[in-house]
């Protein structure tokens, strides 16, 4: 039997984002696996807290809390964590965070991406934050077993990169499982609207976004804009900017939430008439999958991530940084109903291809190999 450890930091909050959706989702699905006891044992390491998560609770998992003084997490990922770790008999660890403590002893799976070597590269982000990308993933590439990530682009970017094997690097997609998403139980939105989901990095370019939305208003007086995630800029302007186009629209036309339930993410993609997510860096990008499987039309940046998963199914911006772009791409989202409904025609093919289940099938075969090396 296999005795395979996972960081879960990323799932103790309710609040949730792109790590801790992935962890969540695998976690959920080898649950669902009753098979898999005969062959794995998965040890879960966790920080402050062990969340109340139903399937945690499943015998597969044995879960675990290190607690460090003031709960800090660069004491427990970098020193506490790994230290502990000494005295476990396991056969291989996944690291989803990124990064790889240098004092780390034993066989390694690490989910790396292109844009974190970009952000550790910019000055956009926090110090600290750069400075942590910047050493232990580049530690990561270079010392971890394995590498997982999450498209065929990012694969070769990662390689390409961080100057390492391509045969060392895995590529898994994340998932949609629309099918098991709840039905909602209360109304639509009842005005109509364009919709932004995830943080807010600069590289994502809901600045852009919105001074795109504001652009397009007098054409379409009728349509609003949500946008919910964290303000991931330094320093946070969003909140000033949803004011001030606001204030200058005359109406309250842009609504910001920092994060919103998951039934209620759920109710924005299905009545959203666009899902703006214009990132000129992602490995994978989950929210405008999502709206496709809510019958809703991506608007996203011409990149090659974007073609590798939608192909020519999106409404598509040539140039991320410029608004005037952007807002054309939403007007067309708006207008050409004739490619609204291509898109939406594709979009079973596509959203099929990618699910949990078939991502949770993946990291179990990549684990395996690392655990076997």
């Amino acid at each position: 039997m296999l005795r395979i450890g996972i960081e879960c930091e990323s799932i103790e909050d309710l609040e949730t984002w792109g790590v801790g959706r992935e962890v969540r989702a695998t976690l959920q699905n080898i649950a669902l696996r009753p098979e898999l006891k005969k062959e794995f044992r998965f040890f879960l390491f966790f920080k402050s807290k062990i969340p109340d998560l139903p399937y945690l609770n499943d015998p597969i998992f044995e879960k675990k809390l290190i607690r460090v003084p003031f709960g800090s997490f660069s004491l427990y990922y970098y020193l506490f964590l790994p230290i502990y770790l000494w005295f476990q008999d396991l056969d291989a660890f996944y690291f989803p965070n990124y990064m790889l403590p240098v004092i780390f002893r034993g066989k390694s799976l690490v989910a790396l991406t292109d844009d974190v070597y970009y952000e550790a590269r910019s000055d956009k982000l926090p110090f600290r934050y750069r400075f942590a990308y910047r050493i232990f993933s580049t530690w990561a590439a270079k010392h971890a077993t394995k590498i997982m990530t999450f498209s065929e682009s990012s694969r070769r970017a990662v390689s390409r990169l961080y100057k390492i094997p391509i045969e060392k690097i895995y590529s898994n997609y994340h998932g949609v499982d629309i099918s098991s998403f709840p039905a909602i139980s209360h109304k639509l939105p009842a005005v109509s609207y364009g919709l932004y989901i995830g943080q807010a990095f600069p590289r994502r370019h809901l600045k852009e976004t919105l001074l795109a939305f504001e652009k397009i208003s007098p054409r379409f007086p009728e349509l609003n804009f949500i946008a919910v995630g964290k303000d991931k800029y330094q320093p946070p302007i969003i909140f000033n900017l949803v004011k001030d186009i606001n204030n200058h629209l005359g109406r309250e036309a842009i609504r910001y939430e920092t994060y919103v339930s998951e039934e209620e993410l759920l109710n924005l993609y299905r009545g959203a008439k666009f899902v703006a997510y214009v990132s000129e860096q992602e490995a994978f990008g989950l929210p405008p999958i999502e709206a496709l499987g809510h019958g809703s039309v991506p608007v996203v940046a011409d990149v090659e991530i974007t073609r590798e998963i939608f192909g020519n199914n999106a409404f598509f911006v040539q140039n991320p940084i410029s608004v005037e772009t952007i807002a054309d791409a939403m007007s067309r989202a708006l207008t050409d109903e004739a490619k609204r409904n291509d898109i939406r025609s594709a979009a079973k093919n596509i959203v099929a291809k990618l699910t949990w289940s078939k991502h949770a099938e993946n990291f179990l075969e990549i684990i395996k190999i690392t655990a076997c090396l």
